[in-house]
């Protein structure tokens, strides 16, 4: 049973995703705080799957891209949820979000392209992130707005997808949890990637 766990989780991550958005269209009552749990369930689900797969030594490539898929598919459905929520910050910041979306796109596309794979680098500055998204994204469901916030996490959302591609152009082969673009050049070179066994191990 133990050796179910990480899937689990990633599936209760595309639940949770998959029900927000009827959840969000229904207007139901105290829908921010609802969002707020669900955003954070999602974040801790992510976290301890990877590391419960790690430590059970059943992270495999199968359960990675399920994992980077669901990510992918979470964090879309409460952005969607979230406009319909509130549209005017998504109105004001459309071409920031055009951009930061347009340049994740690049990326699968980059990635299927080279290797008919999806991305399942998982970076370190990916991770970080990944916080930053979490926290813009609990400030706009509470408050209908992000500045100092948002503006951060446009910033290092770019420069982490430009990280990505650059990870991508170098490896020879597709794999998954790639630290940086530093564990591509190593790896690029034929030398061994050396991982944290916590985060991406």
């Amino acid at each position: 049973m133990k050796h179910s766990i990480p899937s689990v989780l990633i599936l209760t991550r595309l639940v949770l995703g998959l029900i927000l958005v009827p959840l969000s269209l229904a207007g139901i009552g105290h829908y921010q705080t609802i969002a707020v749990c669900i955003l954070v369930a999602g974040l801790l689900t992510d976290v301890f799957d990877g590391i419960i797969a790690r430590k059970l030594q059943i992270s495999t490539t199968k359960l990675r891209r399920l994992d980077s898929t669901v990510d992918q598919v979470f964090f879309i459905s409460f952005a969607v949820a979230t406009c319909i929520q509130c549209p005017g910050f998504f109105k004001d910041n459309l071409a920031k979000l055009a951009i930061l979306s347009g340049a994740e796109a690049f990326t699968y596309l980059l990635c299927f392209f080279k290797f008919k794979k999806e991305v399942a680098t998982h970076t370190i500055g990916a991770k970080c992130w990944t916080l930053l998204l979490v926290a813009a994204l609990l400030q706009v469901t509470v408050q209908c707005n992000s500045n100092l916030l948002f503006t951060l996490c446009f910033w290092v959302g770019l420069a982490t997808r430009f990280e990505i591609i650059l990870i991508i152009f170098l490896l020879r082969s597709w794999t998954h949890d790639v630290p940086s673009v530093y564990h591509a050049i190593q790896s690029r070179r034929g030398k061994e990637m050396r991982r944290h066994k916590l985060f991406n191990g």
